[in-house]
């Protein structure tokens, strides 16, 4: 049994101290938590924009959603991070995710 659940995907998004074609530049960082691996991580990503390019594979758009790495599998205490440049700060949550191999 694994008890794992979105609260288990940590978002944690922080200044760079960089500008960007004149946006702040934020550092995100994505972490799992849960003991399990997990997959197929959907973000909530509506009305997300940059001006800076985020690879699509760490992040791509998928309707109003975000997936994660492709969706590959984020381990225990695995992070992923990427940076976007925008006036304020986005506030990324997780939406879905697959718990694999409990």
């Amino acid at each position: 049994f694994c008890a794992c659940s979105l609260d288990n995907i940590n978002i944690n998004t922080i200044r760079s101290g960089r500008v960007i074609k004149d946006k702040l530049e934020w550092n995100v960082t994505v972490i799992n938590t849960c003991n399990c691996p997990q997959k197929l991580i959907k973000l909530t990503c509506n009305g997300f924009q940059t001006v800076e390019n985020v690879s699509p594979s760490i992040l791509s758009k998928v309707g109003d959603k975000c997936l994660l790495i492709g969706g590959k599998e984020l381990v225990k205490s695995t992070s992923v991070k990427f940076s976007y440049a925008w006036d304020s700060a986005y506030i990324f949550w997780p939406s879905e995710s697959t718990i694999v191999r409990c």
